[in-house]
């Protein structure tokens, strides 16, 4: 249906109906399309997630995103202020997403910082037919390339580009393609760093949004493109080995 909204943004603030004034002014002002506001008066938004059906929700309040991962209702990041000089090249979205703990669970990652990169490895070849298991932005990025597939015009030639640049190298590269192919996922660039800086590749790409779980990465690649932290689900194992990752302050 050619007038079917596909995509809606719904703005959720913290302010009063009194205090968000100015903002819901300025939504008329700049002739946004958002029709949809929430303003809970002081109280956490997180709970109004499954109310408004939000697919993923961008915050900087730190313990509101936190409370949407753990409570696994939808996509989640802590954003990062985007960067002065951002200018994209196209009127394409191109969204890119880190793989580990992002669209797949942190189990992987966790062997890895826990066993060594030989165990990896060797553990991601013997299983490179059994798809890795859903991250917390798994769900998102299946209904994306829905979205692509129902555009009127070829997935190549389609307005949302998706990609995913990880740490990843072969031979783990594989299981990261067949878990795709077994989600019957669409994604129109990957990119395999082994190791290497993403912020080039993401600032070639043209992302207009990058998600990743690691800070170290976040504070080189939100210099270039627009950036958010997947922080790790509560019980996760991955928050005591970020912990201790991060130096002691005097």
């Amino acid at each position: 249906q050619a007038n079917k909204r596909i995509v809606e943004i719904v703005l959720m603030s913290r302010n009063s109906p009194e205090t968000g004034i100015r903002m819901l002014n300025s939504i008329t002002l700049h002739e946004l399309d958002i029709t949809r506001v929430a303003l809970s008066g002081g109280e956490p938004l997180a709970p109004y997630i499954d109310a408004y059906d939000i697919d993923l929700f961008l915050s900087k309040d730190d313990k509101d995103v936190q409370t949407v991962i753990d409570s696994r209702a939808c996509a989640a990041a802590s954003i990062y202020a985007p960067p002065k000089s951002f200018n994209p090249k196209d009127n394409r979205v191109k969204i890119a997403f880190d793989a580990d703990a992002v669209l797949f669970s942190d189990e992987s990652e966790h062997r890895y910082k826990t066993e060594g990169i030989d165990a990896f490895l060797k553990h991601e070849k013997e299983n490179e037919d059994n798809p890795l298991k859903k991250g917390p932005f798994a769900e998102l990025l299946i209904k994306l390339s829905r979205i692509q597939e129902h555009l009127p015009t070829t997935i190549e030639l389609s307005p949302l580009r998706l990609s995913i640049v990880t740490a990843r190298s072969a031979p783990s590269h594989m299981r990261v393609i067949k878990t795709l192919r077994k989600w019957g996922v669409y994604v129109d660039e990957v990119y395999f760093m082994g190791g290497l800086s993403k912020d080039k590749v993401l600032e070639a790409f043209g992302a207009h949004i990058f998600f990743d779980d690691q800070e170290a990465h976040l504070e080189v690649t939100s210099k270039v493109v627009p950036s958010g932290k997947v922080p790790y689900n509560s019980s996760s194992p991955m928050n005591a080995i970020e912990k201790k990752s991060k130096p002691k302050q005097s």
